[in-house]
């Protein structure tokens, strides 16, 4: 532990210090409010201990919060960060423009992950209908019916089904297809140890 407090110049006492600084910085509430006849989305933050200006290191509070704007204004926000950014700044109260870019920047990146498909921790009305119109949709042909056009199988599973008195089943005999092997025009080069090169 000397070794490093004297490397990194810092004591064992302010490094803790600074750890539960900037867990207690990083606290967000979330809260709803009426203003002048509209909602808006209030988002109070204590200021980050972290120095660091890496990118993809999201807290808690960004996340949450991406996560609430998209369930009250989704119709509204877009893919692209600087019309989502625009939108935040109207809709929401966020104390510093550096926690709002990093709220819309994580907006747009799970409004590209909606597009493909459902988001854990994201329910909105469009998505809600989406799955639910998924879950109600009923086939014309039942991939399980076989009564029309019978399972394929090869000789030797139509003389098991003989075998085990399983004749009413109506079975189509298909020929297996073997893979036959490409060859191209060249001869195949063997690495052969100790052989040279011709």
């Amino acid at each position: 532990m000397n070794y490093l407090e004297e490397e990194l110049g810092i004591s064992h006492r302010s490094a803790l210090a600074r750890s539960l600084l900037s867990v207690a910085a990083i606290v967000c509430t979330v809260v709803e409010s009426l203003h002048h006849g509209r909602q808006k989305c209030w988002l109070a933050v204590g200021h980050s201990v972290l120095t660091g200006r890496q990118g993809r290191v999201r807290t808690k509070t960004v996340k949450r919060a991406s996560r609430v704007l998209i369930e009250k204004y989704y119709p509204r926000l877009t893919l692209d960060f600087h019309t989502n950014k625009r939108i935040i700044d109207e809709v929401a109260v966020v104390p510093s423009k550096r926690l709002r870019n990093k709220i819309s920047g994580f907006t747009t990146h799970l409004m590209k992950r909606i597009q493909k498909g459902p988001v854990r921790g994201i329910s909105f009305k469009l998505q809600e209908e989406e799955r639910e119109r998924k879950d109600n949709y009923v086939p014309e042909v039942s991939a399980l019916d076989t009564s029309a056009t019978g399972l394929e199988v090869d000789p030797d599973t139509k003389a098991l089904l003989e075998s085990l008195n399983f004749d009413n089943i109506a079975v189509n005999v298909v020929v297996p297809v073997t893979a036959v092997p490409e060859r191209s025009g060249r001869r195949e080069r063997r690495n052969v140890p100790g052989a040279g090169r011709s």
